[in-house]
């Protein structure tokens, strides 16, 4: 294999699991190239990804332990409460709290939490933009715009053939490009998934009101509306219907849109103003049938897309690249191929159980909630009315929303990785 252009980690995908993994990696001691389609620069631009994204405490610490953390915190907003009610189209929003809701409250798990919120919200851009800006300074080599058009595996490395003619070599290529991976598709893995028949309409509005850091989250037969905090008085709007009112909600007038919007939203926050474009995303589920293949592993959506319900893909992605970036490293550090089957299974050890238990949750809580009928939705509503009751039990969703429970990687921690030389380097 050619020699030039040689580094321990390829990684395909500069979004924002990619980026968080390569910054992990180069701070564990790792060489990394990364290579993306569009130029890193782009993905701040607000035309490039309209949605907001849920961190939890820990994904937030992990921002922290890779530097990225005192960008963001300005751009973020703290969630202190979260209210999720179960309603009937149109106007849920604007009827009062039914018995079957509930409430998440950050101080009843401010002990255990060491005060944090239950999460922050950030709208992608800013998260986007902080993460290339911190790779451009990491050491890290970025190739874009660059694409990955075949991987082919070798004695001891893995060609990256690039659509432009260039072949860096790594041991281990990690595909982070999100549904539809490239990286994937060449190593043979195979993916498991389906529609929802569902696209969620995104668009971020500003309030007259303070929304008080109360995430709303109202499920309605077509999917939920979700109304999440925002910095400056705006919050972002996860608005899920099928997919053909999805589209029909795209193509209305500002004049319909707003209309429709305020049936929905309802007055407790006063007027809702739109700011800037929406976007509408459709909703299906991906889930890779392995983690790893000979020098490839993979992380993000290219691993397992999931609904968007409980705002924990990104969460679910942060922890499989701090969980990948801590093996490799810690297997350099002792001198072993980084990979080598024996080390990328490791990674696949640590994540598979979370991966399935979590997807498989998500995907059963859309179906319960994405419809009308009378005995299932008797079935829901008495059990939230339970859970809301519950104390101990609401706590721990409140803590597995966080992202503290679990073996939890270092990084998760807030500890940054550290680079061991060996003893006989």
């Amino acid at each position: 294999m050619n020699g030039q252009n040689r580094f321990d980690v390829v990684v395909s995908g500069g979004g924002m699991a990619g980026a968080a993994f390569a910054l992990a990696a180069v701070q564990g001691g790792l060489s990394v190239a990364v290579v993306d389609a569009a130029p890193l620069s782009d993905q701040a631009a607000p035309t490039f990804d309209g949605r907001a994204t849920a961190l939890s405490f820990s994904s937030f610490r992990m921002l922290d332990a890779l530097g990225v953390g005192e960008a963001l915190r300005p751009r973020a907003c703290r969630m202190d409460r979260i209210l999720v009610t179960d309603g009937r189209r149109p106007g849920a929003a604007s009827r009062p709290a039914s018995p079957a809701f509930l409430r998440f409250d950050a101080d009843e798990i401010a002990d255990g939490a060491g005060g944090e919120p239950l999460g922050y919200m950030v709208e992608n851009r800013w998260i986007r933009a902080a993460l290339t800006q911190a790779l451009t300074r990491s050491g890290a080599t970025v190739l874009a715009p660059a694409s990955v058009r075949d991987v082919k595996v070798g004695l001891g490395a893995a060609e990256v053939v690039l659509a432009d003619g260039r072949v860096p070599t790594a041991s281990v290529v990690v595909g982070a490009e999100g549904r539809g991976s490239t990286v994937r598709k060449a190593a043979g893995i195979d993916a498991l998934g389906w529609r929802y028949g569902q696209s969620g309409v995104v668009a971020t509005v500003r309030m007259e009101r303070d929304h008080g850091n109360v995430a709303h989250e109202h499920f309605l037969p077509g999917g939920p509306f979700a109304i999440l905090p925002l910095t400056d008085r705006r919050a972002s709007l996860v608005w899920t219907e099928t997919t053909r009112r999805a589209e029909a909600l795209r193509a209305a007038s500002d004049e319909a849109f707003h209309s429709h919007l305020m049936r929905r939203f309802g007055p407790f926050l006063g007027t809702a103003t739109v700011e800037g474009p929406r976007f509408v995303y459709p909703i299906s589920l991906e889930l890779a049938e392995r983690l790893h293949a000979p020098r490839v592993a993979l992380i993000g959506d290219a691993a397992h897309a999931v609904h968007p319900v409980a705002g924990q893909g990104f969460n679910m992605g942060l922890r499989g690249a701090a969980v990948l970036a801590e093996v490799l490293s810690d297997a350099a550090a002792i001198g072993e191929d980084v990979g080598s089957e024996l080390v990328l299974e490791r990674y696949a050890r640590w994540r598979r159980f979370d991966v399935a238990v979590l997807s498989a949750g998500f995907d059963a809580f859309v179906r319960l909630f994405s419809n009308d009928v009378a005995p299932v939705r008797l079935a829901r509503d008495l059990g939230m009315a339970a859970v809301n009751r519950i104390a101990p039990l609401r706590r721990a969703f409140m803590h597995e929303a966080g992202g503290a429970v679990g073996d939890l990687p270092k990084l998760m921690r807030g500890e940054a990785l550290q680079p061991v030389t060996s003893p006989a380097a």
